[in-house]
């Protein structure tokens, strides 16, 4: 058995590292208790993501459900052949993550099956599921089972999800727009996408991440240097974005390269060591 659980924590250790290299350098300053857990919570949510996204030419609505399903006997029973929700249900079962953020995140993703405009509930609602809960799935693991801090980061967890999906959106309205046909935020026209509109959207998001900064200070330290990577990962990005006018962003995406990504890496060490975060 734990040759098994070994192979199915490393397949969403390779699921992370292929999908995302932001991630998988951020996961390597957590302290090793973390780092698996985490694996599995970014391998389920990129799969779960990936049906929603691109397995167009099959029974998507069927795919998401069946998902669904075989996520919650698989936490049920505490085992799963699936070495993707094997290691999920072992984390959520582990750190006693709450059903209603698994379900929420299943909602969000199959909204994109239905919606391609948003009012502002469903914006709120969409970024709770999609973004806000998996912060909180990670708190969990974080707090390891301390409820007092888990209750008092959650706002804090919630507004860097918030700030992390919003860029997303901004980095992403190319293909989410001319390719899925989703408009995500509310009451913008992307057919004419002003400087006034992205500034609105900065100013949000700018507020997300003043809020979600004093939380990552307050983490426990085996977690606090690998969440301060991601977080300055997308800090640069959310300022190369904020520089590049609006009809830039609409026609090409906007990336931090990965020599960039080095030095943001050894930046936040730097910061570590100096005890500024």
């Amino acid at each position: 058995m734990d040759l098994f659980n070994e192979t199915c924590f490393e397949c969403s250790k390779l699921i992370t590292n292929k999908y995302s290299t932001s991630f998988s350098t951020g996961i390597k300053a957590f302290d090793k208790r973390f780092r698996y857990p985490v694996y599995a919570i970014y391998g389920f949510v990129r799969y779960a993501d990936e049906i929603v996204d691109t397995f167009y030419e099959h029974d998507q609505r069927r795919l998401i459900d069946d998902f669904r399903e075989e996520t919650f006997k698989a936490i049920d029973r505490g085992i799963s052949t699936n070495p993707v929700l094997q290691s999920f249900q072992q984390v959520v079962n582990q750190y006693h993550i709450e059903r209603g953020l698994i379900d929420a995140f299943l909602t969000s993703m199959k909204m994109d099956l239905d919606k391609t405009a948003y009012d502002d509930d469903s914006y709120k609602t969409y970024i709770y599921g999609s973004a806000e809960v998996v912060g909180l799935m990670c708190l969990r693991i974080f707090c390891e089972n301390n409820t007092a801090l888990y209750d008092t980061l959650v706002p804090k967890a919630r507004s860097l999800g918030s700030a992390f999906q919003k860029i997303n959106f901004l980095r992403d309205i190319k293909s989410d727009y001319e390719d899925r046909g989703r408009t995500y935020f509310p009451q913008i026209d992307f057919s004419n996408f002003t400087e006034a509109d992205k500034q609105h959207i900065e100013t949000d998001i700018k507020r997300d991440f003043d809020d979600a900064l004093e939380g990552i200070k307050q983490l426990p330290k085996g977690s606090r240097l690998g969440v301060y990577v991601a977080y300055i990962y997308y800090l640069q990005l959310f300022k190369k974005i904020s520089a590049t006018s609006a009809r830039t962003i609409i026609q090409k995406r906007i990336r931090v390269s990965d020599t960039q990504k080095l030095g943001l890496y050894f930046k936040a060490m730097l910061h570590q060591k100096l005890n500024v975060i």
